[in-house]
């Protein structure tokens, strides 16, 4: 795709490794020698792609105010009861199946906060075409947060993706010059 030619080798070599062979297998996220729902609704399953220097999803998340409670709290059943359908789970904080997989629902991307396929990060994140997308991932926050607090993180998401966009650009015209 577009967003592998414009990165060295490096960068897409273990791409392939989840996007051609697992991606949308029941095994991604139940293991195949433990396919246990209750395993599938910790975080920690997602890690297993979702780390490292191409996607640092899981170091934001470990690192930000929800990742730290849950890391806290997460052998607590009283605070993260996993044996729960994840439709019926009111956890202390997000797992990221509490958001991306909104009431169970198995569509990742339908409550993600990425616009275009594969990190092309310079989409205007404020057409009109992104307002339902926008609306649902403001629905999810609005669990716990008011829908102003939601709008203004999305707000400010929206602008570090734009400074990150410039940077990552100026970075490789040092390089190149």
């Amino acid at each position: 795709c577009a967003w592998s030619i414009e990165r060295p080798p490096g960068d897409t070599a273990g791409c392939t490794f989840c996007h051609t062979s697992s991606e949308e297998r029941c095994s991604t996220c139940h293991q195949r020698h433990q396919f246990d729902p209750a395993v599938a609704r910790r975080s920690e399953q997602c890690k297993t792609c979702h780390w490292g220097k191409d996607h640092r999803d899981w170091e934001a998340y470990d690192i930000g105010l929800h990742g730290v409670v849950y890391q806290v709290n997460k052998w607590k059943p009283e605070q993260f009861d996993f044996s729960k359908r994840l439709s019926d789970a009111d956890y202390v904080g997000p797992t990221c199946q509490y958001c991306h997989m909104r009431g169970g629902h198995h569509n990742v991307q339908r409550f993600g906060t990425v616009y275009t396929s594969m990190g092309m990060s310079m989409a205007d994140r404020g057409a009109p075409i992104w307002n339902e997308k926008r609306d649902r991932w403001v629905s999810v926050c609005d669990d716990c947060h008011s829908p102003r607090f939601a709008r203004e993180q999305l707000q400010a998401l929206d602008e570090a993706v734009k400074d990150a966009g410039l940077k990552y650009r100026e970075t490789f015209k040092v390089a190149e010059d």
